[in-house]
Formats: structure tokens, sequence, C-alpha cells
């Protein structure tokens, strides 16, 4: 598949966003797997902006197994490599077009301490940003809910199906990505639209309960029945379900062989009202990621695995988008029954 032009003008205005012009050294990070229609909209789109782009080509290393692993967003393709550290820490802007991307990857932090700016491009089908156009307001809306979450003590989720569950949010990391990046040192993914908290270790306890509806983005499904996880002091300590999604889920996890596995990574909500939960119904698996189903507006994100404030590594994740959630800062709602507060919306 080679681009069309509406799709390099779509990634040209969201490199805008970014600040990107004629004065950046622009790479182009991407690995063997990665898909070259994405690959070669982002240099097409850079180049007509009049950056100096470069292209950085990496090894998809093998999967050690014992499960596929998908949308981590912790690329394991650089793997330390000096000369590519080299082209990402002395560049003002990277379009990362890794197959699972560098937001986890181990060598985020250096590369943003150098100043670099990332834009982290979902490994989606390219047509899909026909129908994310640039929402200048979104950066403002997720800047108040972080700030919103920044403010509050406690946050606690409810719905219809039986979730009760509560976050302690002292000592937490709070995130918001818009979807672009213009400050040295940031990155952010494309499509934007999320508010994120990580925990600090042993601050979510209660009962999450997965309706059907509900999305299993590694597995990139929606749930057919219910699982019911009870969760203690972060980790999830029981797998209820009649169904075999609640089977899937608990065989996926424990093939890792890791403890934390189980435990949280990150909480949230979505605030992009173009992103639709619906999306990923027409897509075959291999043309879609699923990072619109992380942000779209009123959805609550739970997330397993990786939580770098808790202290915990591992391979094992799950990203788990809820409908029909009401989440509560210190009681007072931002999403009400999947539904943004008012002050939240566009």
């Amino acid at each position: 598949m080679t681009t069309e032009w509406q799709w390099i003008q779509r990634y040209a205005e969201q490199f805008e966003a970014c600040a990107v012009g004629g004065d950046d050294v622009a790479v182009v990070l991407s690995e063997s797997r990665s898909r070259p229609v994405i690959v070669e909209t982002a240099r097409l789109a850079l180049q007509s902006l009049g950056a100096q782009v470069i292209d950085v080509v990496l090894p998809t290393p093998a999967n050690p197994g014992p499960v596929p692993i998908r949308s981590t967003g912790a690329s394991q393709a650089i793997a330390g490599n000096a000369a590519a550290l080299g082209a990402l820490t002395n560049a003002t802007f990277v379009a990362d077009c890794t197959v699972e991307g560098l937001l986890h990857a181990p060598e985020l932090g250096s590369i943003l301490e150098s100043g670099t700016r990332v834009l982290m491009i979902s490994n989606e089908h390219p047509e899909n940003v026909e129908r994310w156009p640039h929402d200048a307001g979104l950066a403002d809306r997720v800047a108040k809910g972080v700030a919103m979450l920044e403010a509050a003590t406690s946050m606690h989720v409810a719905s219809d199906a039986g979730t009760d569950l509560t976050i302690t949010t002292a000592g937490a990391f709070f995130a918001g990505s818009h979807g672009w990046c213009t400050e040295a040192g940031s990155i952010a993914h494309w499509p934007g639209g999320l508010v994120l908290a990580f925990p600090a270790a042993g601050s979510v306890n209660g009962t999450l309960v997965l309706a059907p509806g509900d999305v299993n983005l590694t597995f990139k499904e929606y749930l057919r029945s219910t699982i019911t996880l009870t969760i203690v002091d972060d980790y999830i300590t029981s797998i209820e379900g009649d169904g075999v999604d609640a089977q899937l889920f608990e065989s996926y996890l424990s093939a890792f062989d890791e403890k934390d596995s189980y435990a949280v990574s990150h909480v949230g909500w979505g605030m992009n009202e173009a992103a639709r939960w619906d999306a990923m119904a027409t897509w075959d698996k291999a043309d879609h990621n699923g990072t619109e189903l992380r942000a779209f507006a009123g959805n609550f994100l739970y997330s397993t695995g990786a939580n770098e404030v808790a202290g915990r590594f591992c391979r094992g994740h799950f990203d788990l988008p809820m409908r029909g959630c009401t989440i509560n800062l210190d009681g007072t709602p931002v999403v009400t029954n999947g539904e943004l507060a008012p002050e939240l919306r566009a």
C-alpha cells in the first residue's frame, strides 16, 4: 500500500501542532515490522514542512514467548543501540513509528532528557486519521482533567455492572495526552485525549466488573461475557466469569509467570469526542491497534502491568476501556454513566 495525499496532509497538520518546521532535525523511527505506509506518510509529511528528515530503522527483535505481545506501548526495538540513541538524542523531533511505541520503552527517559520531543504514532491503518480532525481545544480540556485529578485525594469508580473500585491518588504520577507535543523533552501519542494516573504501590482496592461491550485492547476484542476481578492492594487476586473471556484473561496473564502482570499499571478516563468505541468492529486485527478506544470520551480505562511509579516492570499488559462507569474525584463526578462532566466537554 502507498500513501494518499489526504493522509500526508493530516499527518502534516499533526506535526505542525507539534511545532515542527524548517529548523527541526526530525527522525522517523521505525523497525522492520513497522507498517510501511505509516513510515512513508510520516516522512513525506515532515518533508512537506521543511524539516531535515533522517530515517532510523531497527530490526524487530524476536519475541521470546510464550505468548504474542501486543499493544504494550513499550517497544523493545532500540535495545540500547548506541548509534540509534545517538540519532534520537541529537534530533529535535521524533516521529515514533515503531510497532508498540516508545511510551514505556526503557530508553525513553534518556531520549526526553536530551530535549527531543516525541510523537508516538499509533500502529493504525492511516485511513483512521481522516476521522480525527485536529481539535485545538482538546489540550485545554485534558489539562483541566489532569488538574482535577491532581487536586483529588481519591478516585472512586462504580457501574451498574457491579464495579466498586477505590484508588488513592497520593503519590501517583499524573499525565494527560492530547495528541501533540510542543515542549522540549515531551512525548504524546496520537490519537490522544486521555487523563491518567499511575498510582503509588498499594493504592487500588475493590471490584472491577468488565461487562459485555467493554474492550480488551491487547486481544483487540469486545467482551461477550462478564469478567469480575477482585483487586487487593493493586493486585488481581481473583478472576471470575463463566465465559471464554475470563479464561483467556487468566490464561494470558499467567503465561508470563510474573506477579506484577496482575497489578495495576494506570487508571484514567477518555476525553476525545472524535474517538469512537465502535470503530474496532470494522477493522481486521492486523490493521488496527486500538489506541482510539483508549481515548473515547467517557470511558474508564483500567490497565494492568508495568508501573514505574510503583517500581513494577513486567511484560504482561492489558488495556481495558470500560463503558457506563461513574468516576468521582473526592465525590465530584468527572464521568457519570459514561458521559463526561459538562465542564470537560467541547
